[in-house]
């Protein structure tokens, strides 16, 4: 299934409206080929264990390297070796994975490994000479994935790893918990194990047939380095080094982040397999093919959180690629979903797609006040959520940039079926009003507004940002909710510290968004598995029935079975409403003349390597 709605690629350039700049390997102003462009959102750091953003996910698959990637033009998406030799040996009923590694790859150099080492560690890390390189090895991937079960990393995301279900990991996380301190590198495990310098073997403890689409994560199971991690201790945030195309030069937080090629990058050429239909691919790898990658020098990238100055910054020829249009100006840019034709004379390209990606609001399940399982705080959730005017925001906030969600899971992914509905997507304020009313959230002081089945006042804590798109759906939930004689109050606050108090349990409902990683669409009913509260599980729901479907999943092939076991989860979302999902956006990405090569990744954003800027 091709995740472009429409798309328009050529090869025309034309010349550029002011300078690039710098670039890396000392090139000349005139000679460097930089890529340009924003992010709406900070970035929170560059270690992969301590990241879960999608902006810091961005750079770091970059810079790290996993054993497997996306083919940059493959639709259906296939993974192809990156860092491995080949496609992975797999035994024991999908259980057994063992994998070869191509000799001859080598980390960033960088002082790290020419300082001495602890001793006392059985890691088989040595000091280098100077001009000695550093080779990536089985080793490597042992200890990046055990960073993730570190008690003293506390990784956002480590829920994902202990899912996997690696045999000895869990019990040796146990071990350092218990003993309150960091985990112990140096103890072998059974599921974990480096064969030879270049041979992986990873045991589990249950099937997990999707495993090699998680083993395609360089965003996060990139290899790491220990005597790096080591080194930098506290400051490996800010000290990313890995086997990758580019190496991170200047990082001005929340604001500025430059990355140039890696000068000593191995030799690799751009080969991709586009479906024989998919004429945009194949122009693509006609133009390309063969040539060595990356074939840009360095990219720079700014935050721009307000819509308006990034936009004017792509306008104005000082951007690249203005990643995700913003809704405030599709009108003017997209016209009945077509390029402008100002902006078309200019040479620039569209690229409108359904992203496997969602928009949500989710509720916090301890919260006394929307929390809970009685049939009350259901009816609660279930009532705001069919006062919600989805309809309206794609209208007038999304400017029609996007579809109305049935459920968690997202498009393009398993599990995803088209033609399902729910409630999901309803808006009915006067059910909305009769549930409310039925289950005891009437006005009982007369001022107004709707109070507790107690008495208490009912007051919704709605988080937002503060920028002017985030203030356009505060006013839409305001009208939504004063139709229903809710009370709310609004509180901004910058994204990072948002996701921090929602991760810590201190939001009472918030919406945000999430796109998928992988094809595989049990990842997104991640947010609704009870042992992943507090990590990828925001709203903390737990329920033991939808548990026990999730878990089944897990370990079945894609199949029939597997697919009814979906719809019974989505079921179970719509009845519990621990999440409103509203939509699955479109993205519109525009492209300056000179920028070549650029297709949205279907999942994830690895892409810098296979553009070009071509200049006249």
């Amino acid at each position: 299934m091709s995740a472009l709605a429409s798309a328009s690629w050529a090869f025309a350039a034309e010349p550029a409206a002011s300078s690039a700049g710098v670039g890396a390997n000392n090139h000349s102003a005139q000679s460097a080929k930089v890529l340009r462009y924003a992010f709406q959102i900070a970035e929170t750091g560059f270690d992969p264990a301590q990241i879960s953003d999608d902006y810091s996910r961005t750079i770091t698959p970059h810079i790290f390297e996993a054993l497997y990637a996306y083919d940059y033009l493959a639709m259906p998406v296939k993974v192809i070796p990156l860092t491995a030799a080949g496609l992975p040996e797999i035994a024991n009923d999908f259980k057994t994975w063992t994998i070869h590694l191509k000799p001859g790859i080598y980390f960033v150099d960088d002082p790290a490994f020419h300082a001495a080492h602890d001793t006392n560690s059985t890691n088989s890390a040595r000091r280098l000479k100077p001009g000695e390189r550093r080779e990536l090895t089985a080793e490597d991937y042992v200890y990046s994935l055990k960073r993730f079960a570190d008690p003293t990393i506390n990784a956002p995301l480590y829920a994902n790893v202990e899912e996997l279900g690696i045999q000895g990991l869990l019990a040796l996380r146990k071990q350092a918990m218990a003993a309150k301190r960091a985990l112990n590198y140096d103890t072998p495990i059974e599921g974990l194990k480096a064969l030879d310098r270049y041979t992986l073997q990873i045991k589990l403890n249950q099937p997990r047939p999707r495993l090699l689409e998680t083993l395609a994560a360089s965003d996060l199971y990139g290899a790491v380095a220990r005597e790096v991690v080591e080194f930098y201790g506290d400051r490996i945030m800010e000290h990313p080094v890995g086997t990758g195309p580019f190496v991170l030069s200047q990082w001005r937080r929340s604001s500025f982040i430059v990355l140039e090629k890696n000068p000593a990058y191995r030799e690799r050429y751009y080969e991709a397999d586009p479906a024989p239909g998919d004429a945009e691919g194949q122009a693509m790898l006609a133009h390309f093919k063969g040539r060595r990658i990356p074939m840009i020098d360095r990219v720079e990238i700014s935050i721009i959180e307000e819509s308006q100055p990034r936009w004017l910054s792509f306008l104005n020829s000082e951007h690249d690629l203005s990643f995700i249009v913003p809704p405030e100006f599709i009108n003017i840019a997209l016209p009945g979903n077509k390029l402008a034709p100002n902006l078309a004379q200019r040479g620039m390209k569209l690229q409108r797609t359904l992203t496997p990606d969602e928009a949500f609001t989710f509720f916090n399940m301890e919260d006394p006040v929307v929390g809970g399982y009685t049939p009350d705080k259901v009816a609660l959730r279930r009532a705001i959520s069919l006062g919600l005017d989805v309809e309206r925001e794609i209208r007038q906030v999304r400017r029609g940039q996007a579809v109305l969600a049935q459920s968690h899971v997202v498009p393009h992914t398993s599990g995803y079926d088209p033609a399902y509905r729910s409630e999901m997507s309803l808006y009915d304020p006067a059910r909305a009003n009769a549930l409310l009313d039925t289950y005891g959230y009437v006005d009982r002081d007369g001022d107004g507004w709707r109070d507790m089945p107690d008495g208490s006042p009912l007051v919704l804590e709605v988080a937002t940002q503060p920028d002017s798109l985030s203030r356009q759906y505060d006013e839409l939930w305001q009208r939504s909710f004063n139709a229903l004689k809710i009370k709310v109050r609004f509180f901004p606050g910058k994204w990072p510290e948002q996701m921090k108090a929602a991760r810590a349990g201190k939001l009472m409902l918030w919406m945000m968004g999430n796109a998928a990683n992988s094809s595989d669409g049990q990842e997104a009913l991640q947010y609704l598995y009870g042992p992943q509260a507090g990590n990828q599980n925001i709203s903390r729901f737990r329920l033991k029935e939808f548990d026990n479907l999730y878990e089944r999943m897990q370990v079945i092939p894609d199949s029939p079975e597997r697919d009814a076991l979906f719809l019974q989860a989505k079921r179970l979302q719509a009845a519990y409403m621990p999440i409103k999902t509203h939509v699955h956006r479109y993205r519109n990405d525009l492209t300056q003349p000179w920028l070549i090569g650029y297709r949205r990744p279907v999942f994830r954003s690895e892409f810098w390597h296979f553009v070009d800027i071509e200049k006249k």
